[in-house]
This record gives structure tokens, C-alpha cells and sequence, in this order.
């Protein structure tokens, strides 16, 4: 696998030629936004097939898969084309294996709320080991909050994914309520009403684990957060389901702010089976431009984890979005989510060549809109994503976690195949 950056004057087919590779290779597997108009510093990941296989009438994917040694969702994973379905075609030419050696394996999770597109989803599903649907909330009694997650659910067990039920204090206005994370911490019978709806859920609708995200808890409330994921994970020790709880992304223990106090690194890892250490938004929607998940940031955060937990324990939080800022900043003006993907067709549109920086190993853009306002965009690219997932084997951490799957990002699913084992779930 070899990520290319455009250069000024090159094309599809210069490219393509340039690296030995077909045209339709490049278009299928990095679905270009506009092929007919690359922007200068945008990425392509190039394949290099080694082993082929041609369709013959009456082969099915499961077939191809079983005589070749593999299993169906590598073979998709091989494929993007085939979108993640397993219709297939007489003459049609799919890829085995590609001259790539791996560097590794890993698990795979990722997040994304029930009203996800069902294609995107589909195609997403062969990449992943675990599916979180976003979320079930609670009332302070200990009441769940129901999830439309029954479609969801069905395409992960049709792909043989392991969904994992997302528990959080998310309100219906859309935050994270500190409020409600005392009520449930400080009351016994909530709780034990809380465990036995859980569950019962677990149960009823077959999920494999439990993921738990509590934003903004009291710094008086660390050592109560710790006892209930516990509590949580005695519970479903005995069906053989692991408690996951998400973190705020700290680089020492008293660090201030209320984002930070009320998650004590070492006793909620030793509270929980897994951790998911929330590494992104360094850039956010009211702060100044910068990138989404700077390395240095992110590799600060996970070398401080690495002093109150052990390595295998580790979920790395990568982001798949990217923002808009206006310029000048102003400080409680809200930038622009965007996909990956819009990044680049904005960077056309304006005719802006992409930057990347080296230090945060990400890349960003300015354009001027038709209005004349200037605006910069910090995104993710193959190159950036590369770069956070390498730290996975570097420290021997356990996968990456996915914040979050609603906007097609399809290089970074090409450059996590091509290279890393993606674990079946157990």
C-alpha cells in the first residue's frame, strides 16, 4: 500500500499510471468525491493486489471464501467495491490478497447513532469487530431510556459483529448531565434498578458487552464512578460480557477541569474489563482551529494511561469528522462539523490546496467563500490516520474506537485493512 499525495498538474490516470495501477482501481477503492477534479495535497491509497480469483456461475462469496482460507468479511474487506454485500457476479474479478505485509492485529469498535444510513452501515460492518449503537440514557431512578437500535443490531449479526449497548448520562437536549450521574452514583436502589433493566436489555436483545460513557462527573463523585463500574461489571462477569468505560482524554492524574476530575484513571481500569480513551477534540466546535486529534496530544494521553493501566486494556478513540472554522476566530462562534470527505470536495470548490502538518500529522486548508469570508477546515486524511493507528501496535494497546461512523471515510477503512488484522468478535 503506498498513500499519495496530488501534486500540481497530476490526474487520475497519471497517477495511475505512475504507480502501475488501473484507473478504476483507484476510483473503486477511494470512491473520489470528484475524480474528474483532484485537489493538490488531497490523499489516494494505492493496492496492490497479489492474489485474484475471477467469478464463475455458481460461486457465492461464502464459497470463494471457504476455498481460499478466509472468511466472507475479509474477502469484503479485500473488496470495497461489493459495498459490503454478498452478491456477486459470473467474470467478476475479486481481490484474495494484496502485496502488504501486516503490522499488526487489532479490535475494532465504532460508534453510530440508529438513524445511520443502512448502505453506509453496511459497507462499514466487514472493518468492524464490535457495533455501538448511540445510546441508552436513564432517568435518576434507574429507568432506561429506550434506543431504536433493533436495525442496527440485525445488520451486526448478519455480518457477525458484536454489538456492545452504549450506556450515558446524554439528555434529551443533546449534553452530558454531571446532575445525572450524581443522582444514579449516590443512590443504591436506582442502581440496583439501573443493573437489572441492563440486564435485562443485554439479554433481550443479545448485545455482548456493555460501554459505558459518563461525561462531566463531580469530581466528589471519581471514587462513586469507579464503585458502580464495579458493580456493573460483577453483574455481567457471569454471562461473560466485559464492561468498557470511556475516558477523558488526561495526560496526569489531578488534572483540573470538569471534563477531567471525575475520571480517576486507575480505579476506573480497575474498576472496568476495557477502557476507550477518548483522544479527540483538541479542535472542537467552539475552540480555536486546530486539528481534531493532534499526534502529540493523543500520544501524551495514551503514555499517561500507560502508568495506571496495562496496555491490552486500551481502546484508541479516533475521530472520523473534521471542522470549519470563519476567520478571524472569535471565541463562542461555532465552526462547522464536516466528513473527511466534504473537506476535500470544500477544497476544490475553492480551488485551496491541502497543507499537512508535520508536528500534528494532520491535514487543513483556508478558502475564501463566495462572501469573501475566509474559513480553515482541519480534517483527517489517509496520512493522519495512519499515523494514530500505528501508536496501537507501538504500545501494544487493544483497537481503536471509532467517534463515528454517520460520514463515509472510505481510506481509512482501506489503510486499516491493508495494514492490520481486524479481529473477529469472540
Amino acid at each position: 500500500m503506498d498513500i499519495h499525495a496530488v501534486q500540481p498538474g497530476e490526474t487520475l490516470y497519471s497517477i495511475a499510471q505512475d504507480y502501475g495501477v488501473p484507473m478504476a482501481r483507484l476510483l473503486d477503492d477511494n470512491q473520489l468525491p470528484n475524480p474528474t477534479r483532484l485537489v493538490v495535497g488531497q490523499t489516494l491509497v494505492i493496492q496492490y493486489p497479489l492474489r485474484t480469483y475471477t467469478v464463475r456461475t455458481g460461486d457465492t462469496l461464502l464459497s470463494i471464501a471457504q476455498a481460499n482460507g478466509m472468511t466472507t468479511r475479509r474477502l469484503l474487506r479485500n473488496n470495497p467495491v461489493l459495498r459490503g454485500e454478498t452478491d456477486i457476479q459470473a467474470g467478476q474479478e475479486l481481490v484474495l490478497s494484496y502485496r502488504q505485509e501486516k503490522e499488526g492485529a487489532l479490535s475494532v469498535n465504532g460508534y453510530a447513532y440508529p438513524y445511520v444510513d443502512r448502505g453506509l452501515l453496511q459497507r462499514t460492518l466487514p472493518y468492524l469487530t464490535n457495533l455501538t449503537p448511540f445510546t441508552y440514557g436513564f432517568t435518576p431512578q434507574g429507568t432506561l431510556v429506550p434506543l431504536d437500535d433493533g436495525p442496527m443490531l440485525a445488520a451486526a449479526r448478519q455480518l457477525e459483529v458484536a454489538p456492545l449497548l452504549h450506556l450515558s448520562t446524554l439528555t434529551e437536549d443533546g449534553g452530558f448531565s454531571n446532575e445525572l450521574a450524581h443522582a444514579i452514583l449516590t443512590n443504591q436502589t436506582a442502581q440496583n434498578t439501573l443493573i437489572s433493566n441492563l440486564l435485562q436489555i443485554l439479554s433481550d436483545k443479545g448485545y455482548r458487552g456493555l460501554d459505558v460513557d459518563f461525561e462531566y462527573v463531580y469530581a466528589q463523585d471519581a471514587d462513586a464512578y469507579a464503585r458502580f463500574i464495579a458493580r456493573l461489571r460483577e453483574a455481567l462477569a457471569p454471562r461473560g460480557l466485559p464492561v468498557l468505560v470511556a475516558l477523558a482524554p488526561k495526560v496526569f492524574a489531578g488534572q483540573p477541569g470538569l471534563l477531567y476530575e471525575g475520571h480517576n484513571y486507575r480505579l476506573l481500569s480497575q474498576a472496568a474489563d476495557q477502557v476507550l480513551l477518548m483522544t479527540y477534540e483538541w479542535g472542537y466546535t467552539y475552540g480555536p482551529p486546530m486539528a481534531v486529534a493532534p499526534i502529540r496530544n493523543v500520544r501524551q494521553v495514551v503514555e499517561y494511561a500507560l502508568t495506571e493501566m496495562s496496555p491490552e486494556k486500551i481502546w484508541l478513540g479516533i475521530p472520523n469528522y473534521g471542522y470549519d472554522w470563519i476567520l478571524p476566530y472569535q471565541r463562542g462562534r461555532k465552526a462547522t462539523s464536516i466528513s473527511n470527505q466534504y473537506a476535500v470536495t470544500l477544497a476544490g470548490r475553492y480551488y485551496a490546496s491541502i497543507r499537512y502538518d508535520e508536528q500534528a500529522q494532520s491535514p487543513w486548508f483556508r478558502y475564501v467563500d463566495e462572501r469573501g469570508q475566509e474559513h480553515e477546515v482541519w480534517f483527517e486524511d489517509a496520512r493522519s490516520i495512519r499515523a494514530k493507528l500505528a501508536l496501537i501496535p507501538e504500545y501494544g494497546l487493544y483497537g481503536a474506537g471509532y467517534w463515528n461512523l454517520m460520514r463515509p471515510f472510505p481510506q481509512n477503512w482501506l489503510v486499516l485493512n491493508a495494514l492490520y488484522d481486524i479481529r473477529d468478535a469472540g
